[in-house]
């Protein structure tokens, strides 16, 4: 049987296709466009003609990776590893990814709770140098926290360096956190990171466009950063050289009409020579939080600023914290129960359970619903589930 005769056809054909083309491929990303993600992997495993503009040379090789890809494989060794597969049309979609064209993704590959889609509506990419100095490293960390602090998700790369130290800073105020790698999520990168990863994946989400078990390249790391900026309503640059990879994401960032923003560093430094560079452009220079929100925050269709860290509940729509808010905090309710608390209909009360289960926050217990322990510390004002 082929791998599109089932009623899941465009999502097994999509996972099927990030075994065959490489992230950021227009040619591929136009193919999907037009003959349908289905109709693509058809045509490379029965046989069919070649895609338009492809050469001999690389249609033999897409053949040659055709053979081996097992979408349904991949999908069990994701749900296995506490992943999911988010493609165009799913309700957790990111729709300004939207906005790559033809170099979109063709899905992401997700590991933690929350909702991609919700936690990308207010987002800030924060980004710099691997080789960062002390002063790097404290800044982007600062920034991170006070983002946190101001109701904004900080996404990274999940890199040393910069990266590293933005994703703690937003994890040290408590706050939400991305990383977007340029491998399999299922395999932490770099090494030395292993352990910030999973605190990552626990508490906010690690995500990427290669499937399990794929090993990151110089050329996958490049490709990354246009899901970085794409994802993002900005990007800041705390320390960059003149051919740092975090220039990659900013100038993506413009191209997409983003904002960008750089720290400023000594003059003295090669590090900040990048930063100087943009800083001279388009870019905006900001020296805290405050000064990354004043510009990001003018966006429309944003929540108002909150004080404290953003929490996973603060992202969730308000019916849906409605909802969750009606559940008793000690034992089992009724569907009837909890809708007549939410004041809304019953149906619409068990539509919001169903989701707040998925997210962690509810558990069934025979005909009623309960909050889970994470929820229970959440809804009181401590750390819950992400």
């Amino acid at each position: 049987m082929s791998v599109v005769d089932e009623p899941d056809d465009v999502l097994l054909a999509r996972v099927f296709l990030t075994r065959v083309v490489e992230p950021g491929d227009e040619a591929g990303g136009r193919w999907v466009r037009e003959f349908g993600a289905a109709e693509v992997v058809r045509r490379l495993t029965e046989g069919g003609r070649p895609l338009p503009g492809v050469s001999h040379k690389r249609w033999k090789g897409m053949l040659a990776r055709a053979e081996t890809a097992r979408p349904r494989e991949d999908l069990a060794v994701a749900r296995e590893a506490g992943m999911r597969f988010v493609c165009p049309g799913h309700p957790e979609w990111p729709g300004q990814l939207d906005d790559l064209g033809d170099a979109r993704p063709l899905g992401l590959w997700v590991r933690g709770r929350a909702s991609l889609r919700m936690w990308a509506l207010k987002s800030v990419a924060v980004v710099g140098a691997r080789a960062c100095t002390e002063y790097g490293a404290h800044m982007a960390a600062t920034l991170a926290a006070g983002l946190a602090e101001q109701g904004w998700v900080v996404v990274s790369g999940g890199a040393y360096g910069v990266d590293g130290a933005a994703h703690r800073g937003a994890l040290g105020a408590g706050g939400a956190t991305v990383a977007v790698l340029a491998c399999g999520v299922d395999r932490p990168y770099p090494r030395g990171h292993t352990q910030l990863i999973s605190r990552i994946a626990e508490q906010g989400l690690v995500i990427g466009e290669l499937p399990p078990g794929e090993h990151p390249t110089p050329s996958r790391f490049i490709l990354r950063n246009r899901v970085i900026a794409a994802l993002t309503r900005g990007t800041v640059v705390v320390e960059a050289a003149h051919r740092s990879g975090s220039l990659v994401t900013a100038r993506a960032a413009q191209r997409l009409g983003r904002h960008t923003m750089g720290v400023p560093g000594p003059a003295t430094s090669g590090l900040s020579a990048g930063v100087h560079e943009l800083l001279r452009g388009e870019a905006a220079l900001v020296t805290d939080a405050a000064d990354v929100v004043e510009l990001v925050g003018d966006i429309g269709q944003l929540a108002p600023d909150r004080r404290g860290p953003v929490l996973p509940r603060d992202l969730l729509e308000p019916a849906t914290r409605q909802v969750l808010a009606a559940l008793p905090g000690s034992r089992a309710a009724r569907p009837d129960e909890i809708a007549r608390r939410a004041q809304t209909a019953q149906e619409d009360a068990i539509a919001r359970l169903y989701e707040l289960r998925a997210l962690g926050y509810v558990e069934r217990h025979g005909d009623g619903w309960k909050l889970t322990r994470q929820a229970v510390i959440s809804v009181r004002g401590g750390p819950g589930p992400c």
